[in-house]
């Protein structure tokens, strides 16, 4: 009996602890992936019987590279990236899109001239790379706008992830996310009336972001699909929890901040505006999103990102179980 006893404590001990799964961020421990933290702080991976490790990410961490070395099961990663890694031979799959809307947008000052796209050519632009420039490749190609300079088209300048090209007038506009970036230049002394935004989504040619991504190898077992999905239904129960709740969702993540880089304010600011993008999603991927982000892709002038339509690239497999 004592035998026994003891071996069903390791039983239930093992079943409490839950199924482990680990997630790799695509950047830092912020608002930007608060429906992550708040899953696993109010208890819902639990609820599913999971054990979730965040991983934070950071700017010398490929998402993709450290799923494909095994040191994560699910990944954040944005479209263009996850097409452009699937092209190369690393079969990612999209299993859930949390963010529906994109985030991305150049920001102007306008004491540089530029307050409409037909200010743009003679101008230097700052754009983001490592995947992130094909939206803006997109954008000036549908324009009929070069990237390589002139009178009739505009400079690129390529930038780092941070603000300085904009604040030293290096640049006339630059890349920034709605959450994040354009709220260090108004903390850096511009004001909104000093600057002029332009949304990718408002001009056709937004790609979607921070979605789920997995090997496609690990869907053909039926196991990892319903870990999956029991990790997409807590985490979208995180976010929809965090849109609803969004300074204490805010809160949440500076606790998880572990490198005290965060602050109060910004974190808040940052969920107010991630709520934006996450509305309307419940987690499945929407076709006509997927089919907008390929044809940007496609059409991001001479060095497209992609160069055929992919297949395979998405399913809803495990939203389907998420939802039912």
């Amino acid at each position: 009996m004592i035998w026994g006893a003891s071996a069903a404590a390791m039983v239930l001990g093992s079943a409490a602890f839950g199924q482990e799964v680990t997630i790799q961020l695509k950047w830092v421990t912020q608002a930007q992936f608060a429906g992550y933290y708040v899953a696993q702080d109010e208890g819902f991976y639990e609820e599913e019987g999971l054990d979730v490790t965040i991983k934070a990410g950071g700017p010398d961490i490929a998402p993709a590279q450290v799923l494909a070395g095994g040191g994560a099961d699910v990944i954040v990663d944005w479209m263009p990236s996850a097409l452009a890694a699937r092209e190369a031979g690393l079969p990612l799959v999209n299993i859930a899109q949390p963010f529906k809307s994109s985030g991305m947008m150049l920001t102007c000052r306008n004491d540089s001239g530029v307050t409409t796209i037909e200010d743009f050519p003679g101008q230097t632009l700052g754009v983001w790379f490592f995947g992130n420039e094909y939206p803006f490749l997109s954008w000036m190609s549908t324009l009929g706008m070069p990237t390589d300079g002139g009178d009739d088209g505009v400079t690129v300048l390529k930038q780092g992830f941070n603000v300085d090209p904009l604040l030293q007038k290096q640049a006339a506009c630059i890349s920034t996310m709605t959450y994040n970036e354009y709220w260090q230049v108004i903390d850096a002394g511009l004001s909104e009336d000093d600057l002029t935004v332009f949304k990718y989504e408002d001009q056709g040619v937004s790609t979607l972001e921070d979605g789920l991504y997995v090997l496609e190898e690990r869907l053909e077992d039926p196991e990892f699909v319903e870990t999956m999905a029991k990790f997409v239904r807590a985490s979208m129960k995180g976010w929809k929890w965090a849109e609803e709740n969004p300074d204490d969702a805010a809160m949440i993540v500076l606790d998880n901040d572990e490198t005290g880089a965060q602050t109060e304010k910004h974190q808040k600011r940052m969920m107010g505006e991630v709520a934006k993008l996450t509305a309307g999603s419940n987690g499945s991927l929407d076709p006509a999103d997927y089919e907008r982000t390929v044809s940007t892709l496609l059409s991001a002038g001479s060095d497209p990102v992609i160069t055929k339509e992919p297949e395979g690239a998405w399913t809803h497999v495990v939203t389907d179980k998420a939802l039912n």
